[in-house]
């Protein structure tokens, strides 16, 4: 398909080469710590002198990589008070209860149902019901950018399910649309449901964490919180502010709650080939899609499984690019506006059509997009 034209969402069983793949190769070959043990040996054994420049520089970047790679890992380790010799306990799913705001569509229905199948209490907060067949899955309709709404629901979910363990924050929605078009019934819900349903959900349910010192919140964040856009103002903002409310509530749990061990997780992934981005538009140069990739749904949510197992706080870049996206704005303005051009980002919601998250007031989906 061409990279010009709407994009549907994709098959999750779909693998193509890009940057993504290229990098996790390299990242058990030439730089395994692992892997490159074996390179000076074998040198060594060939009959090759500890003091030759081949053994010396293998070496060298022997213990460069591995200096990396212990750095890396001792920072995650310090960061959740981890144990330099065990790992945490296996978390036991089906003690679990996770409460999923925007589980009806998207990645929200595929990590309900995933969640599901490991015997998880999943408690779905959405203005539609989910479909599925899982019987240990709750829907409550709810529209979780109105804390009036919140509130009552929470009080349903305490008296008949239980107190939650995990909370997954995943409610979004766009508009697309540039600054002077956006109504105020526009931003309102951008804000309400992509920034202050994480506010409403932590009020009304990190009490429960809290209580028990355990637990674990993830936080939907976006590549586009890390930058900004044209004709994504709204959504750009309202993604940025839950990258800081992230990092604060890391502080409060830390500092001022003394509860270290609820973990807390920010996502920020890239394009994910959802309902909810299907009608961007992105360059059609084949490079485009080696280093840009787009996401499968099953990827983000394969990621945030593995966070929940790891237990370990975390911000999780997906795919490779996005990990330099935070550094972009330092570059000099030249080179800065060269990245956005090639980017297309500027452009990619020109011929955008809001499909998920549409309210009354804005009508019924245009035919074309029906199809």
């Amino acid at each position: 398909m061409d990279r010009s034209t709407h994009r549907q969402e994709g098959s999750p069983v779909f693998d193509s080469l890009d940057i993504d793949l290229v990098v996790k190769v390299l990242a058990h070959t030439a730089f395994s710590p692992f892997f490159l043990f074996f390179i000076p040996v074998f040198y060594f054994f060939q009959g090759a002198h500890i003091e030759d420049p081949i053994v010396v520089s293998s070496s060298i970047y022997l213990v460069g990589v591995s200096v990396f790679w212990f750095v890396r890992w001792y920072s995650k380790l310090y960061r959740n008070q981890g144990s330099l010799l065990f790992r945490p306990r296996p978390l036991d799913w089906s003690d679990q209860i996770v409460i999923l705001t925007g589980g009806s569509s998207g990645i929200g229905e595929l990590l309900a149902n995933t969640l599901a199948v490991r015997s998880v209490t999943v408690v779905v907060l959405d203005v539609k019901p989910i479909v599925t067949e899982n019987y240990n899955i709750e829907y409550y309709k709810c529209d979780v950018s109105k804390w009036e709404e919140v509130e009552v629901v929470a009080k349903r979910v305490l008296e008949e399910v239980g107190e939650p363990t995990i909370i997954i924050n995943n409610a979004g929605v766009v508009q697309g649309k540039l600054i002077v078009d956006l109504s105020s019934e526009d931003i309102q819900q951008t804000f309400g449901v992509n920034t202050l349903s994480h506010f409403h959900i932590l009020k009304a349910f990190l009490p429960s964490l809290l209580k028990k010192k355990s637990g674990h919140i993830i936080s939907m964040s976006s590549a586009l919180g890390l930058t900004g856009v044209a004709q994504m103002t709204d959504y750009c903002a309202s993604k940025a502010a839950v990258g800081a409310l992230h990092e604060s509530l890391r502080y409060e749990l830390d500092k001022r709650y003394n509860c270290p061990n609820i973990r807390t997780t920010l996502v920020c992934p890239g394009h994910v080939n959802t309902t909810m981005f299907q009608t961007v538009t992105f360059p059609n140069f084949p490079l485009f899609e080696f280093f840009c990739p787009s996401l499968q749904p099953v990827t983000v949510v394969k990621q945030i499984i593995a966070a929940l197992d790891d237990q370990h706080s975390q911000i999780l870049l997906m795919p490779f690019y996005v990990n330099f996206v935070p550094y972009v704005r330092h570059l000099p303005s030249f080179l800065r506006d060269l990245v956005q051009w090639i980017s297309g980002a500027d452009f990619a919601m020109m011929n955008f059509t809001k499909v998920s998250g549409r309210r009354s007031d804005e009508g019924g989906l245009p035919e074309q997009e029906k199809q």
